[in-house]
């Protein structure tokens, strides 16, 4: 006889979740496969950064980040801001892969550094101080006496050493009336009336209201660096991969 039309085949509920799963297998299995590849570039995987919160004013560290991120969107970034000592602590001992500093590195000469930017440093006086009034360069000297407030210096060379080292230049030890862990800490002091500091210019956004920033003059001014402070690892891992990127177009170290 003459064949009938074929019959439908249709897949028991049973076969159908056989069928779902195991085309979600094999997507996840390419999927994997290419997480695999990309990770084996350091194009994948994960990223850890400190940063101190004086740091994180400055312009260049969110976008060299977003500039990072842009270029390897699947590596998954974490942060984390904390005291410049335990930021240094935990890149060296592996639970950070790199942290945004202003103290150097030379403590731990495993770790790697890249100087991403140099800053002027400004003298912050309270708003009613008689000098905030005045306009020209400022000779540090003119706050031999004056009551300083100092940030704690980092586990090895600081921006306090890189202030009391000019301070010397200009032929006075400042009398220190305050003494705090971090630069912002530092210019709330100034804002309150404390005394006097010198801070990095960035951070001349903060307490406008009540605190003055004034230019150093030429004979007492000074800059202190922005660091990247990092682990070394394979130049295919994403560590490396941000040190690069880090490290393109920036004034030596």
């Amino acid at each position: 006889g003459i064949p009938g039309p074929p019959r439908s085949i249709r897949l028991s509920a049973a076969g159908q979740v056989f069928l779902e799963d195991a085309r979600r297998l094999l997507a996840d299995a390419g999927q994997a496969a290419q997480r695999a590849r990309l990770a084996s570039r350091g194009e994948a995987g994960q990223l850890a950064l400190g940063y101190t919160s004086s740091a994180a004013l400055h312009p260049d560290v969110p976008r060299l980040i977003r500039a990072f991120q842009a270029s390897y969107p699947r590596i998954r970034l974490k942060s984390q801001e904390n005291a410049t000592r335990d930021l240094l602590e935990s890149v060296a001992g592996g639970a950070l892969d790199a942290a945004f500093v202003r103290a150097s590195s030379r403590r731990y000469p495993a770790l790697q550094s890249v100087v991403l930017a140099r800053e002027t440093m400004l003298a912050a006086l309270p708003s009613d101080h008689p000098l905030a009034r005045e306009s020209t360069p400022l000779p540090l000297s003119r706050l031999a006496g004056e009551a300083f407030v100092l940030y704690r210096r980092a586990d090895g060379p600081g921006v306090q050493d890189e202030l009391l080292d000019a301070c010397r230049r200009s032929g006075f030890e400042p009398r220190v009336v305050a003494d705090v862990p971090r630069l912002l800490s530092a210019v709330m002091l100034v804002a309150a009336g404390t005394g006097v500091t010198v801070v990095p210019r960035t951070l001349r956004s903060l307490h406008q209201d009540a605190v003055i920033y004034r230019e150093l003059d030429p004979a007492s001014a000074f800059t202190i660096p922005l660091n990247l402070v990092c682990r070394a690892g394979p130049a295919d891992s994403p560590v490396a991969r941000f040190a690069q990127l880090a490290g393109q177009d920036r004034p030596p170290a």
